[in-house]
């Protein structure tokens, strides 16, 4: 018997079905090992021994490593079948080191789509694990994991935040320095003057061909007294341009077109993507529907790109097929697998839609047509121009009309494409046009816009920050740490985020920038080609790092805590607001020698009747602040849910209903309602 390793449980139903009885596929459920918190600041590191890392398993793996033993010892070789990308590199060799596997009885393999054809082809291609993506990705960790720790520490002593990151952090700073030269933005005022047809409008663009600006009501009343409403034809120019479609999608691209088009977060875009990754069930079969998601190359594998113009020459015709788009962009780019594209060009969309949620039809269907669309013959335009004289004032009308739709033949729902049809100003006899009405409109610079997620996103990728998986987790990470709020959909950076970019830009203004964070993915990048020893980067960043961080532990001044008005009851002194383990609470100001904290107290909110006593169900929470709702005649009563309960009774089993999100089910059978 072969075993088969593979990252999630769903995919290794989906790869088990494929293999079928000569293969055991089991699931890791994802990391079973991280760094430990031991050794010095409990970096899990020996900072003396070329920073030499120690793992332990992850809380609650210890039963999943066991199993994952006896699978080992039961097995004739293993194959190690997790992502395709660093990270899954370094789970492969966590599970090698962990599993006690030696050169003799594993190999490695990865693939790019969870099909048939795929899986079987990736063990013709087996091979060992790469050291050098490993080393790349723990350097990763690592550096993570010593910058997030150590500035956290920093942060919470000298602010109200909670955390800072590498690249975290500098997706703050964007934020908080583009708030900051909206606030510091003074508008311009300017005029525009336009001329109004009966079917069609001209702005004024020159003087005697000399580029005009007019930023004043007295410039633009000087500018209509000269004019007349009699328009010279002086230039009549018509192009053929050409509409090229865009390259199929990557990570950050997707997330930018979801953000967009679907309005979809980055998060959510991410874990759609992810199960139409690992496979849906169609009829009788689990399929995958797209390759990996996690990418940043715009390549297509050779069938694809076969398959996919014979379907456009079938649906088509011949002058619909296009060329393969190469990318412009190689530096910083991983071209380890494909961009994210149908693993079948032929499962359109509609036909299998009956099989998907509405966000997954959503999100496929934008994969499917963004990929054929990339290959599919660019859409042709003739674009008309015409400029006006009036006393040597020149006015200027655009319109441009479709010939050809190319590529919009099937992507023009995503791209707002229309016609904007001129008069056939070549016949005009007079070459004069008459105007119904000359307009002027008063205007002001704007500020720069803020970030929106797919702004931010657009914004990362371009400056060389992080990695495109990373996008969706920094997102969320500065959201729920209060760092930023949205403002219709746009982010907003809080006091605290404002606070905290501050503080570390006193001391840490050489690393948390962009520049910096830029050079370290093109030194992760080389460490993963061989080109540099691992522990030399994080040496290199860490004599600089660390007495920074002294200098500022001792050197930066520590935010006062807010006094609430109130003295406190046993010793006089002020009660001010103290941040705790589990969120602010009030205290007096003389700690450590009065040690006084104020109980605020608790506001009981009732759910519903107890179904198993006379009490009432109520909102409770963990010690670690999670909530559930459990009976108030608790230790004797012990009746409790994870999800909101509705006070409605199972049909099937009798026990409570409970709801979470919109979907509503039974507590204890598999009842949904």
């Amino acid at each position: 018997m072969k075993l088969v390793i593979v990252e999630s449980p769903h995919k290794s139903h989906t790869i088990g079905a494929y293999l079928g009885k000569d293969y055991n596929v089991v699931s890791s459920k994802g990391h079973i090992r991280d760094l430990a918190t031991s050794g010095k600041f409990g970096l899990g590191v020996d900072i003396e021994n070329h920073f030499k890392p120690s793992y332990v398993a992850i809380k609650g793996k210890k039963k999943d490593i066991t199993e994952l033993k006896k699978e080992v010892k039961k097995a004739d070789f293993v194959y190690l079948a997790t992502d395709p990308d660093r990270e899954g590199e370094a789970i492969s060799w966590h599970l090698y080191d962990e599993l006690g596997l030696n050169e003799n009885n594993y190999e490695r393999i990865v693939f790019n789509e969870i099909t048939k054809n795929a899986i079987l082809e990736s063990f013709k291609n087996a091979r060992k694990i790469d050291q050098n993506l490993v080393n790349s990705q723990e350097t990763r960790r690592i550096l993570d994991r010593i910058i997030g720790f150590r500035l956290s520490k920093l942060i919470q002593s000298k602010t109200d935040g909670t955390s800072a990151g590498r690249v975290q952090s500098v997706a703050l700073k964007l934020i908080v320095d583009r708030e900051r030269e909206r606030e510091a933005f003074v508008p311009n005022e300017y005029w525009t003057i336009k001329a109004l047809f009966n079917d069609f409008e001209a702005n004024l663009f020159s003087y005697k061909n000399k580029k005009i600006e007019i930023n004043s009501l007295v410039e633009a009343d000087k500018i209509l007294e000269k004019l007349s409403n009699s328009f010279k034809i002086n230039e009549i120019e018509t192009k053929e341009k050409n509409k090229n479609s865009k390259p199929p999608f990557i990570t950050s691209s997707l997330q930018i077109a979801a953000s967009n088009i679907l309005g979809f977060p980055a998060k959510k875009t991410m874990s759609i993507a992810q199960k139409l990754y690992e496979g849906i069930e169609l009829d009788n079969e689990t399929v995958g529907l797209i390759t990996y998601m996690r990418t940043d190359s715009i390549r297509l594998s050779n069938e694809f790109i076969t398959d996919t113009m014979t379907y456009i020459e079938k649906n088509y015709g011949e002058h619909y097929k296009g060329s393969v788009k190469v990318s412009k962009k190689t530096e910083n780019v991983q071209d380890a697998h494909e961009a994210i594209r149908p693993t079948s060009i032929n499962r359109d969309p509609l036909s299998i839609k009956t099989y998907l949620t509405d966000d997954e039809y959503k999100l496929y269907r934008l994969i499917y047509y963004r990929a054929l669309a990339s290959l599919m013959a660019p859409a042709k335009t003739n674009a008309t121009s015409v400029i006006f004289d009036n006393n040597d004032y020149q006015f200027k009308t655009t319109g441009s009309v479709i010939t050809f739709d190319g590529y919009l033949k099937v992507y023009k729902d995503y791209e707002e494409v229309k016609d904007t049809v001129l008069p056939d100003f070549a016949n005009y006899k007079s070459k004069v046009v008459i105007s119904n009405e000359i307009t002027k409109e008063q205007h002001f610079t704007e500020p720069p816009a803020r970030y929106t997620e797919a702004k931010l996103v657009s914004a990362l990728e371009e400056l060389g920050i992080g990695r495109p998986s990373t996008y969706a987790t920094i997102m969320s990470n500065i959201k729920d740490r209060g760092y930023v709020t949205l403002e219709d959909k746009k982010f907003v950076p809080t006091d605290i985020g404002f606070e905290v970019t501050d503080k570390l830009q006193i001391a840490f203004s050489n690393i948390i920038n962009v520049e910096y964070t830029a050079n370290m993915e093109k030194e992760l990048d080389e460490i993963a080609d061989g080109k540099l020893v691992w522990y030399e980067t994080i040496e290199k960043f860490y004599q600089d790092f660390e007495p920074a961080l002294k200098e500022a532990f001792e050197t930066i001044e520590k935010k006062e805590p807010v006094k609430t008005g109130e003295d406190c009851p046993e010793c006089g002194h002020p009660l001010v607001i103290r941040k705790g383990k589990y969120g602010a609470f009030t205290a007096c100001s003389n700690y450590p020698e009065c040690k006084y904290i104020k109980q605020t107290p608790k506001e009981i909110i009732e759910v519903c009747d107890c179904p198993n006593c006379d009490g009432k169900i109520v909102e409770r929470k963990t010690k670690r602040g999670k909530i559930f709702y459990g009976c108030n005649n608790y230790p004797k009563c012990k009746t409790a849910y994870w999800d909101l309960p509705i006070g409605e009774k199972c049909p099937d089993c009798g026990n409570m209903l409970t709801k979470k999100k919109d979907t509503i089910k039974c507590s204890a059978c598999e009842y949904e309602k």
